[in-house]
């Protein structure tokens, strides 16, 4: 998951254009960018779009962000939605682990209510938004099989501290925001799911993005969220191991697999321990590689 587009639900010329645009990952969003009142079209219109998109070959992964546990509203949705199979749901707001469980109980149903695969349908967490949230990262580890990512949300999160912005002068999260994105990349690799980095608000600001999206790959994100479809092509680039890296990576594994998986191997006149080897690993999982293939 390099690139994950959120798009309204209420919105079926958005949608329909969504399927294009070469993200990974459509979030068909029931929450944020849906007034209250029009919630209950967003769920027909996002379940209809669903239902024909899931049809597509070689499309996008279809995740629904619903909205979240505490709102009254999530049941609602995974009743609209749930019929048309999404690969995904997206919780918002999470405060720990035990949200995750509330909702697997929730898909659980649904999927035998539809004849769906018992744990087909994966979970991405909103794991930040709020403060209580930030104390709880660690507790993503073993909470389901289902969970497939964690990423983080410094939006939400600034208006329950009461914050008055969240970046610094030269653009920079401050350092509360800058804290809990990074226990979400110690959660979510803690957990052994995908960490993806959160959005950059300013879609014209394409430099920006690069920058921010760059930082987040070194320091060991695999994907970042987009709010407009020009962002998808910058956060596919930068997410997408270059040739060279790829070649590399697989030198450094099937050097450490034909000398038996010892502690070091010798490459090119560089002695190499098993952390070269796992970043290894993480590069060719991210190019869609398989270590054996």
């Amino acid at each position: 998951m390099r690139s994950l587009l959120f798009v309204p639900g209420d919105s079926e010329r958005k949608l329909e254009k969504s399927l294009t645009c070469g993200a990974d990952v459509l979030l068909v969003d029931l929450e944020d960018s849906v007034a209250i009142d029009a919630k209950p079209r967003a769920r027909e219109t996002a379940a209809a779009f669903l239902g024909a998109a899931g049809q597509h070959a070689g499309r996008p992964r279809l995740y629904v962000r619903v909205n979240a546990l505490d709102t009254g509203e999530t049941d609602a949705d995974l009743d609209a939605v749930m019929r048309a199979a999404p690969d995904g749901i997206m919780l918002p707001k999470s405060i720990s682990g035990m949200d995750v469980q509330h909702l697997c109980a929730k898909l659980a149903v649904h999927e035998a209510e539809h004849g769906l695969a018992d744990g087909a349908t994966r979970i991405i967490v909103v794991a930040t938004e709020t403060a209580a949230s930030v104390f709880n990262l660690g507790t993503y580890a073993g909470a389901s099989p289902r969970l497939a990512g964690l990423t983080w949300g410094a939006e939400d999160l600034s208006a329950d501290l009461g914050s008055l912005g969240n970046r610094t002068a030269d653009g920079r999260y401050s350092g509360p925001f800058w804290l809990a994105r990074n226990l979400c990349l110690f959660g979510a690799v803690a957990a052994d799911v995908a960490p993806v980095d959160t959005v950059f608000t300013n879609f014209r600001d394409m430099d920006g993005l690069r920058a921010e999206a760059l930082e987040a790959l070194n320091d060991g994100f695999t994907g970042k969220m987009a709010i407009h479809p020009a962002q998808v092509p910058v956060i596919n680039e930068v997410f997408t191991p270059s040739p060279d890296e790829i070649a590399k990576a697989r030198r450094i594994f099937e050097a450490f697999a034909a000398a038996g998986n010892p502690g070091v191997v010798g490459l090119d006149g560089e002695m190499l321990d098993r952390p070269h080897l796992r970043r290894a690993e993480k590069i060719l999982a991210r190019a869609g590689s398989t270590a054996g293939d």
